[in-house]
């Protein structure tokens, strides 16, 4: 497992594996230039810090004030203070918070399902980005959260999820909508995006017992990795990950 050479801590454990060897092989393909990179919704900056200690820019964007005061106390534990800006907004402001045409990465997670225009929040990432600029996109699935309502008994709300266009289990659910992949890439593509990569995000770590993922969470993150595009596995994680370029 990947630590920071400043901290110890992991960067990647086997819910993030997938999405970190996406990051990787862009950070590759840049050959070591210094990155601008904006994180929409990154919170404490579990991928902001990481990508600074690699030696690139971050401003992080998020509604929450007690997140960003975390994430600036983590950047300085990891001595990259002076790499991360933190920015108060939510992903629907996103325009109004960023240059065009300025950044060369943006992460987009766990954002989609919640904001109350998911077109008008990717339109103005890909506004931001550069030319040849990348997005690394989360979704929730909307097939995993059939089937673990359905295991767990609770089928109304499994069939509900079914029906629903926007992939809702009913009034009370906490995210707003769910996507498969094909709507998820229909989004990006929307905005002028070409979609380069689709895979699978916790596609069994949550289904494993803490005992399992703590023994061989080597064994973990390699089977992650290894089921993460494929079908039908890709399709029943938890999460869907994109990534996306502007031509």
């Amino acid at each position: 497992m990947e630590t920071s050479a400043r901290t110890g801590r992991p960067h990647v454990t086997a819910r993030t594996a997938a999405v970190w060897a996406v990051l990787r092989r862009e950070l590759q393909r840049q050959d070591g230039r210094e990155l601008t990179v904006f994180d929409v919704g990154g919170g404490t900056g579990g991928f902001a810090v990481p990508l600074a200690e690699a030696g690139h820019r971050v401003t992080v964007i998020d509604a929450s004030p007690d997140a960003l005061a975390a994430l600036t106390r983590r950047a300085a534990d990891a001595g990259v203070a002076d790499r991360v800006r933190a920015v108060q907004g939510d992903g629907d402001a996103l325009a109004s918070l960023v240059e065009p045409a300025s950044a060369d990465l943006i992460l987009c997670h766990s954002v989609l399902e919640v904001v109350d225009d998911p077109s008008g929040v990717v339109s103005a990432v890909a506004a931001a980005l550069r030319p040849g600029g990348a997005v690394s996109v989360l979704v929730a699935s909307r097939a995993a959260a059939i089937l673990g309502r359905a295991v767990n008994g609770h089928l109304r709300a499994a069939a509900a999820l079914v029906t629903d266009p926007a992939g809702r289990a009913g009034p009370r659910d906490t995210l707003l909508r769910r996507y498969d992949a094909a709507g998820a890439a229909e989004l990006l593509t929307g905005a002028g995006l070409q979609v380069e990569e689709t895979h699978g995000v916790r596609v069994i770590a949550d289904l494993l017992p803490a005992t399992v993922l703590e023994e061989d969470s080597q064994a973990v993150l390699e089977l992650e990795i290894a089921l993460s595009a494929r079908e039908p596995f890709r399709d029943i994680a938890s999460q869907l990950h994109l990534f996306a370029r502007r031509s």
